[in-house]
C-alpha cells in the first residue's frame, strides 16, 4: 500500500471519529436538556403540591374557625334563651309583656331557642291538639293562649283567636293572657299548649273560664317534669282539683308521652253562685339544660 492510499484511509478514519464525536456530543446535550427539563418539571410540581397543601391547610383552618364561631354563637344563643325562659317562668304575665315590649328582639331570641328545644322532642303536643280539633267539628271557635308562631291556627279549619305577648303575625293578638279582648262565653275551646308559664298562671285559667261557653273544652298540655311530685313538681291530682273547683269537670288525662301531659276539661253547664276559694298548687318552672 502506497503512502497516498494510507493517507486517504487515515483521513476517512478521522472523519468517522469526528462524526461519532458530534453524535455523542449531541446526544449528551439532549440528555442534559431533558434532565434539566425534568428537574424544572419536578420543581414546578413540588411548588404546586406545596401551594395545594397550604391552600388545603388554610381552608381547613378557615373551616375549623367557622365551625368554632358557629358553635360559640349557638352556645351564646342557647344561654340567652335559657335566661329568657327562666325569666318567663318566674315573673307575672304583665311583667313578661313589659319585658318584651321594652325589647321585642328578645321574643325572637326566645322562640328561636324554643324551636331548637322542641326539635329534640319525638312528638309535639300541638300536633296532638291539632288532631283532636280535626276529629271534632270545624265550627268550634278556639282561643289559643300563648300561640307562639300560630301553628295551631294555620293547621285547622276552625276559627282560632291566637294570643301571645308579642305579635309577629297579623293573625296573632298581642296581650296579657289574663286579660284578652274576647267577650264572655264566646268560644268553644281554650288551649294552653306549654304556655302556663307566669307565676300568675291561675289568672290565665280564670280568663279561659270566662270566655268559654258552658260545656266548652279546656285543653292543657304541659311539660311532664312540672307534675313530678318526687322532684318538686305539682301533684296532677291537686292541679286537676283546683281546675275543677274553678268550674270545670275533668274528662280525661293522658300521661302516655314521656315529655308532656295532656289534660282535658269541660266547663260546667251550671255554675255555682258562690265563688269557691281555689287552692292552686305551685307549678315547677321548666328550666332547660345545656346541650
Amino acid at each position: 500500500m502506497n503512502d497516498n492510499e494510507s493517507s486517504k484511509k487515515r483521513k476517512r478514519a478521522r472523519r468517522r471519529d469526528r462524526a461519532q464525536n458530534e453524535k455523542l456530543k449531541l446526544s449528551s446535550e439532549k440528555e442534559s436538556a431533558s434532565a434539566a427539563e425534568r428537574i424544572d418539571e419536578d420543581k414546578e410540581e413540588s411548588k404546586k403540591a406545596s401551594a395545594s397543601a397550604k391552600r388545603i391547610k388554610s381552608q381547613g383552618q378557615l373551616s375549623n374557625s367557622s365551625s368554632f364561631l358557629a358553635k360559640m354563637k349557638a352556645k351564646l344563643s342557647g344561654g340567652h334563651f335559657r335566661m329568657i325562659n327562666e325569666k318567663l317562668y318566674t315573673c307575672t304575665g304583665k311583667e313578661a309583656l313589659e319585658y318584651f315590649n321594652d325589647d321585642p328582639t328578645l321574643f325572637d331570641t326566645y322562640h328561636t331557642g324554643y324551636q331548637e328545644q322542641m326539635s329534640h322532642w319525638p312528638e309535639l303536643p300541638v300536633n296532638i291538639i291539632i288532631k283532636w280539633l280535626k276529629d271534632h267539628s270545624p265550627s268550634l271557635v278556639v282561643a289559643d293562649f300563648g300561640c307562639g308562631d300560630a301553628r295551631l291556627a294555620k293547621n285547622v279549619k276552625n276559627k282560632v283567636f291566637s294570643f301571645d305577648l308579642i305579635s309577629k303575625d297579623p293573625s296573632v293578638i298581642s296581650c296579657d293572657m289574663s286579660n284578652t279582648p274576647l267577650g264572655s262565653s264566646s268560644v268553644d275551646v281554650a288551649v294552653f299548649c306549654l304556655s302556663l308559664m307566669g307565676t300568675n298562671f291561675p289568672s290565665y285559667l280564670r280568663e279561659a273560664h270566662r270566655i268559654l261557653k258552658p260545656r266548652g273544652w279546656l285543653l292543657i298540655a304541659e311539660v311532664k317534669s312540672r307534675f313530678d311530685s318526687t322532684t318538686g313538681g305539682a301533684d296532677p291530682k291537686t292541679f286537676t282539683k283546683a281546675i275543677c273547683d274553678l268550674g270545670f269537670t275533668s274528662v280525661s288525662k293522658d300521661f302516655s308521652n314521656k315529655m308532656f301531659i295532656l289534660f282535658y276539661f269541660k266547663k260546667k253547664e251550671e255554675q255555682s253562685s258562690k265563688k269557691k276559694e281555689v287552692e292552686w298548687p305551685e307549678l315547677k318552672p321548666c328550666l332547660y339544660k345545656r346541650r
